[in-house]
């Protein structure tokens, strides 16, 4: 003991924390749960979209055109600055360099905008929403769960006394509102959706039209202003030197000349476009398609537009911007449903979603009949469409000796029931554990020593060979 009564003042601080284990499985520490709990959406996000800075930017997965942008008005504005600029301030005003150096900052703070936005993408349904819409289809069709579907097309609505068609999306498993359109680049339904840009690296919707706008806008008047003043430039030099010698002594004007003049039409172009656009209140996509042009019929009209150019133009440009409904930095609660996969079978989560859980959830995506549990029901036993069986690892399933038990004993093989066999323990259908797979503290799984849950392939596998053993057993 240290003199002067420190009473063991440096062993106080030295005390051991006990670690609870009730909240954790053994294969699970406390950290890894944490960090797990504190994914965001975006990391699990199924559109095909590329997220930086912790999900603040959203791109497309396409970003090389976007660069090639960037390098265009970088390069072009740069040579601009340093090579044409000291002469146009000097000889003509200073005022050139001034109004240059705006206009580039704001190209330059529009196009990332428009890229690194939400352009508006609207969130899909979740399993339990896309089987509650399959059910009311339905009963809209008044087609039994057992006979032929046909598949949901289209959904009528007014809009200021026009006939509007809702599509059904099958990869985001809802109806798609008014104006609304599924990019197949990004694999988003977005809304109000104009087109997919490659130049700016991502969609043109109902978030960042606006920002494209001025964005198409403000480049056309910077490409012409830099060729004005380049030509102005090389005139004023051959005025003092000659032509050839205003050529050599300022190659970097000859080459910004010709980007702009190979650019200027078309970006003007598309400016003069979109600004015919907006006047409307048309979008790129119902303009191609013709939705409201007088060739489909007399009555035909667009229901968006207000009847005035300038309220038009003040809709698009200067109303509210809507919030983001996908909350791509939002944190995933472990009780949340993820999304409905897309059509295709792919499943965009990785290890948060089976397909197996997808096919039982949304039948729209079983092209050939299977057997449920309804077909195939034994008293007591679950049946071949729960999508959650287990078994454990390292324990072969014993043959049937009886031949003539084949369907009870492949379905005893196939799916056991919730037993203890020399400590191990298994799922039932109830039991398995909800979306997003996180095993709940007290869980069976968590406890016992080897565990696998199946997926759709493996049952397939499971019950092939099982049937193949019963056909070797009644032969002999």
């Amino acid at each position: 003991m240290p003199p002067g009564g420190g009473g063991g003042g440096p062993m106080r601080d030295c005390e051991y924390s006990q670690i609870s284990t009730h909240s954790s499985s053994p294969m699970e520490s406390p950290h890894e749960k944490r960090r797990t709990a504190a994914r965001r959406k975006w990391e699990v996000f199924p559109g095909r979209n590329k997220f930086f800075c912790n999900g603040r930017i959203m791109m497309a997965r396409q970003t090389g055109v976007f660069y090639l942008t960037l390098v265009l008005i970088l390069v072009t504005s740069g040579l601009f600055f340093a090579f044409d600029c000291p002469f146009l301030a000097v000889n003509i005003t200073p005022a050139i360099p001034a109004v240059g150096g705006v206009l580039f900052f704001f190209v330059m703070g529009t196009l990332l905008r428009t890229s690194f936005s939400d352009p508006g993408v609207l969130p899909r349904a979740t399993p339990d929403e896309a089987a509650d819409l399959e059910r009311q289809i339905d009963i809209a069709n008044g087609t039994s769960s057992g006979g032929y579907r046909p598949p949901p097309r289209t959904k009528e609505v007014i809009v200021n006394g026009q006939t509007v068609k809702l599509k059904y999306c099958f990869t985001c498993k809802i109806f798609r509102p008014p104006r609304a359109s599924h990019c197949s680049l990004c694999d988003n339904c977005v809304e109000r959706f104009d087109h997919h840009c490659p130049w700016v690296g991502n969609c043109v919707g109902k978030r960042n039209y606006r920002f494209f706008y001025m964005f198409i806008l403000s480049l056309s008047f910077l490409t012409v202003f830099i060729f004005a003043f380049v030509i102005t430039h090389v005139i004023l030099r051959s005025q003092q030197t000659g032509f050839l010698n205003a050529l050599k002594d300022s190659p970097a004007s000859v080459l910004e000349a010709v980007v702009c003049f190979f650019s200027v039409w078309s970006i003007v172009g598309l400016s003069g476009f979109h600004t015919y656009l907006i006047s409307s209140n048309q979008t790129t996509n119902e303009d191609i398609k013709g939705s409201w042009s007088n060739k489909r019929g007399k009555d035909n009209y667009n229901p968006y537009s207000y009847g005035n150019i300038f309220t038009n133009c003040c809709v698009a440009l200067c109303g509210p911007i809507s919030p983001s409904l996908i909350d791509r930095r939002g944190y995933i609660q472990p009780d949340t449903p993820q999304p409905a996969a897309p059509s295709n079978g792919i499943t965009m989560y990785g290890a948060t979603q089976s397909q197996s859980d997808m096919a039982a959830a949304t039948p729209l995506l079983q092209s050939e009949p299977s057997l449920t549990s309804d077909e195939l029901h034994l008293s007591g036993k679950p049946g071949l469409g729960t999508p959650c069986a287990s078994l454990t690892l390292g324990q072969p399933t014993p043959p049937s000796s009886m031949p003539n038990l084949a369907a009870e004993a492949a379905l005893a093989d196939i799916l056991p029931l919730k037993e203890e066999h020399g400590g191990h323990q298994f799922l039932t259908p109830d039991e398995a554990p909800s979306p997003p797979r996180m095993l709940a503290a007290g869980s069976p799984l968590a406890h016992s020593r080897t565990m696998h849950v199946l997926g759709l392939a493996s049952q397939d596998t499971l019950h092939e060979d099982s049937v193949r053993g019963l056909v070797k057993l009644s032969s002999v």
